[in-house]
């Protein structure tokens, strides 16, 4: 009998399946490549072509952007240059702080800004967030509580003013107010956190790998922003085209930037800092709770309540909307804040 005959070309096939996953993986790659340089030239020609809004203020070794009452969201806030103090308008100043990874907190604000008429309106934006600087110290509520408060100084606002924060802000009011109640005459929050009670220790964030942060260096955010903007808009009609672009094209910009991912990986030590923190007993404080038509409502009007219980004046108040209230009920809740102030004196 005679040798077998080998198949000649099994043993080619199956050298064939390295090479096309070598090929793939070199596509891939490359793909990779043009995406990540042209989201970076890209942002280099928006960041040349867009006027920045508000006003840069130097605190803790960097800048905080400022927006104020009477500025454009397309050129200069009042006042202009680094650190320069601004006189701002001549109504109660209330000072908006926004909610975690806001990417604009100047132009997010913008419904509720155009309805408080009657006040010098300030929206802080912390490091992190709109024009300010994308890397801080830690993200703790002392730094945070302090570095707002330098800013005010700075800018030298009135005494007392209205404090006012949504979402994860709520944190930084409660700090805030107890840290410097002489200056502060109110607070409002717009379906704030609130610490949640509990003796458990919380060990301190550890490094990691920022996803959101390598998928904005990508291009992957700006792809998505521009296939399916509506995930990234705000729900609601009250702002312009022009507003809702900028706030796409900033999102892009300041997803997974170094401060916010500190600040997100601190959320449990700040509530932790805070647990059996209440409001000054004498400090009006009037809560807007969004009200989903949910079992949410009923926890979060509660909780509210429970943490207000030793203040003298304070009002919890549901309004029908999502998490973002100030999207949709701006008009509302500034007739409510208005009213609020003056009844508080």
């Amino acid at each position: 009998m005679g040798t077998p005959v080998q198949d000649p070309v099994k043993p080619r096939r199956r050298r064939r399946w390295p090479r096309r996953l070598g090929i793939t993986a070199l596509v891939v790659l490359g793909l990779v490549l043009v995406s990540t340089v042209a989201n970076l030239l890209l942002e280099q020609q928006e960041r040349a072509t867009l006027v920045p809004y508000g006003e840069r203020v130097a605190v803790n070794g960097g800048s905080l952007n400022v927006v104020r009452s009477g500025a454009s969201p397309n050129g200069t806030a009042q006042g202009g240059s680094d650190g320069v103090a601004s006189t701002g308008g001549q109504g109660q100043p209330i000072i908006l702080l926004s909610g975690l990874g806001t990417a604009a907190p100047g132009l997010d604000f913008a419904p509720l800004m155009r309805e408080l008429k009657g006040f010098d309106v300030i929206v802080v934006e912390g490091f992190g967030y709109g024009y300010s600087d994308m890397e801080a110290s830690a993200r703790t509520n002392e730094h945070i509580s302090n570095e707002l408060h330098e800013v005010l100084a700075k800018l030298q606002v009135r005494q007392p003013y209205v404090l006012a924060g949504h979402s994860i802000a709520g944190f930084y009011l409660l700090d805030y107010a107890n840290r410097y109640r002489s200056e502060v005459s109110a607070v409002v929050g717009i379906d704030v956190s609130i610490p949640k009670p509990g003796d458990q220790p919380v060990a301190e964030p550890q490094p990691g790998i920022n996803w959101a942060k390598l998928l904005a260096t990508l291009g992957v955010v700006r792809v998505v922003a521009a296939l399916a903007p509506g995930l990234v808009d705000p729900d609601s009609k009250a702002y312009t085209d022009e507003e809702l672009q900028r706030m796409r094209t900033m999102t892009v910009w300041n997803v997974g930037n170094p401060a916010v991912a500190d600040e997100t990986a601190r959320i449990a030590n700040n509530a932790a800092a805070l647990r059996g923190v209440s409001y000054p007993d004498d400090l009006p404080v009037l809560a807007f709770i969004a009200d989903e038509k949910n079992d949410r409502t009923a926890t979060k009007t509660a909780a509210a309540e429970n943490l207000l219980k030793n203040v003298t004046r304070h009002l919890v108040l549901p309004l029908e909307g999502g998490h973002y209230l100030h999207w949709t009920q701006a008009q509302r809740m500034a007739e409510e804040i208005q009213r609020f102030v003056e009844s508080a004196g």
